[in-house]
């Protein structure tokens, strides 16, 4: 699980947040991640989704295994519901369609 863990730590380094802090997102005890590293424990599956989903990457970027077909359509799907349903506004105006695309654009990398 050493794989796991470090990408783990790869991806909360990047979003400037502790291992804690990802546990407690996912909704995992605080020091669960610190315990599979030294333990070599094997998390479940549902746990790993949950710190996926608490870091915005998808579960293979984690494991580093191949992406599923249904993973990466579940992500794209999510994804443009996401973009769809948000109503964007600043100081009670909407924000325009091509300023929005705009930071949509920087948000994104």
């Amino acid at each position: 699980m050493t794989q796991l863990t470090d990408n783990i730590a790869k991806f909360a380094k990047l979003r400037a947040m502790s291992l804690q802090e990802v546990a407690l997102k996912a909704g995992l005890s605080k020091n669960i991640i610190y315990r599979w590293r030294l333990q070599g424990a094997n998390p479940s599956p549902a746990s790993i989704t949950a710190i996926a989903d608490a870091l915005h990457v998808k579960k293979s970027d984690l494991t580093g295994e191949k992406e599923s077909a249904e993973e990466k359509q579940t992500v794209d799907l999510k994804a443009q519901i996401a973009d769809q349903q948000v109503i964007m506004t600043y100081e009670g105006k909407e924000i325009p369609k091509e300023d929005l695309e705009l930071i949509k654009r920087i948000l994104r990398g």
